[in-house]
């Protein structure tokens, strides 16, 4: 038996459709249309090269993006004016700032300083505390946990009462995921189990999943027989392990050993085309549902 694929490349792009559709309808209702400032502080090769596709992926959707380039030398304070003036700007209906900052800017007090409003990456403490409460407390869920549930959710994977274990405790992926999938709701209502470097026999944890949601950050970690057959797998690791010597391109791998565990699961996310492209696709989701909430 060969697994399903859930091809995160494909759904993204029919979720982008779909907020496609919903800008050009709120554009006509209200004359206005969901406003994204990206800023950015220095020229990190690897920073460019992200904040270039969510600027591309923003004006394709019909956004109004301002892309904010800061010299690498500014000042915090500079830079936590920049942040107040767009918190005050009615036309922004999310701020992102792009990290990793230079070393002289105190990242939390940066992104603290967000709105939590306007916070679309909800890494804001009081979108944490939201999401925690859970509910019509949340405005916004963080992007990859999001894109995460997403995938699960059309692949059409029973998540009510499903053992879901969690490989990684992140506060970016696998706190959030857990919490998410442990809530009321659609694509929800799951038990639980996160486990971590320091758990005792992870075999013995990722045998038990329905649904295995790695985000460790290590190639290959989770074995083939680690694997429930017929549960669905979600491989959230992007880790280069070596270079193509024709294309020069990055090799990438995942966290599960993905050749073998795809004649095991049932369904079974790629990498890359997996996860990665949903990340970029819920941030404008969220940009799109703070607009809609400023109306």
């Amino acid at each position: 038996m060969t697994a399903e694929l859930i091809s995160g490349t494909e759904i993204s792009k029919a979720i982008l459709e779909e907020i496609k559709v919903e800008v050009s309808e709120m554009k006509e209702k209200t004359g206005k249309v969901p406003g994204l400032v990206t800023i950015l502080v220095g020229e990190n090769p690897a920073s460019v090269s992200y904040v270039t596709l969510k600027v591309k992926t923003a004006l394709n959707l019909g956004f109004k993006e301002v892309q904010d380039n800061q010299p690498e030398d500014i000042s915090e304070a500079d830079l936590l004016a920049l942040i107040d003036k767009y918190n005050n700007d009615p036309e922004i209906n999310g701020i992102l700032v792009q990290l990793p900052l230079p070393k002289h800017i105190d990242d939390k007090k940066v992104l603290n300083a967000i709105d939590p409003d306007k916070d679309v990456d909800a890494f804001h403490p009081v979108n944490v505390g939201r999401l925690m409460i859970g509910g019509d407390e949340v405005r916004f869920l963080p992007c990859t946990p999001a894109g995460i549930q997403e995938l699960i959710i059309r692949s059409g994977t029973e998540t009510s009462g499903a053992e879901v274990v969690v490989v990684g405790r992140s506060n970016i992926v696998g706190k959030p995921i857990a919490m998410m999938m442990a809530q009321k709701g659609t694509g929800a209502n799951s038990t639980v189990t996160i486990v971590h470097t320091r758990t005792k026999d992870l075999a013995y944890h990722c045998k038990r999943a329905d649904i295995l949601i790695v985000a460790a950050g290590v190639p290959n970690l989770v074995k083939p027989e680690w694997i429930k057959p017929g549960s669905t797998v979600i491989d959230v690791g992007v880790n280069r392990v070596g270079k193509n010597e024709k294309t020069g391109k990055a090799i990438l791998r995942g966290d599960v050993d993905f050749d073998k565990a795809k004649e095991i699961a049932g369904k079974i996310t790629p990498v890359p085309g997996g996860v990665g492209p949903m990340t970029i696709c819920m941030l404008m989701r969220n940009t799109l549902r703070s607009a809609q909430r400023a109306q």
